[in-house]
């Protein structure tokens, strides 16, 4: 099955020039859906994870299901207090400014596998600040993964672990 076929580019959202890639087309194919899962507990599996941390918000929809199915924890990347009770965060520039991620303090014990997932990656920036909030925290961090790829923003050369994505845009 080709994904493409179940992801809708919506133009000019959130603004004038930008191709949306909306995946909520995919996600209430059933079929679509469970291919979807599929392939990427294949892919994540491979990497061992103890713990997926789904970037916020998209990335939950894939993480946590993930979670269920590989038998792993799942926790969550969000931003500034949006987490309750102590937390950890990490500012990070973005093409226009500034962020914040945070993760709680006890999400992850040091040692821990956590495999960093999102719905898509572009510029690299949140994923790219999720991965180190990971690593500040004492986390291994194996990979990160997403359902697309923005291939033509070069995001993944931000990272510094491996990335895998199930379909990749070049333009």
């Amino acid at each position: 099955m080709d994904l493409k076929d179940h992801i809708r580019g919506v133009p000019d959202f959130p603004k004038p020039g930008i191709l949306f890639y909306d995946i909520s087309t995919l996600l209430r194919n059933a079929d679509a859906w469970q291919v979807a899962m599929g392939r990427l507990a294949r892919i994540v599996g491979a990497y061992r994870p103890d713990v997926l941390a789904g970037v916020e918000s998209r990335g939950f929809l894939l993480a946590a299901p993930l979670a269920t199915k590989l038998g792993c924890g799942f926790v969550m990347l969000r931003k500034r207090g949006k987490l309750p009770g102590d937390t950890v965060g990490l500012d990070y520039d973005l093409e226009y400014g500034s962020d914040r991620i945070e993760i709680q303090s006890d999400a992850v014990t040091p040692g821990q596998r956590v495999v960093v997932v999102d719905d898509l990656l572009a510029t690299g920036g949140t994923m790219a600040a999720g991965i180190a909030l990971l690593k500040n925290v004492r986390a291994e961090v194996p990979a990160a993964i997403a359902l697309i790829e923005l291939g033509f923003l070069h995001g993944r050369d931000r990272l510094d672990v491996p990335f895998e994505a199930l379909v990749r845009y070049d333009q």
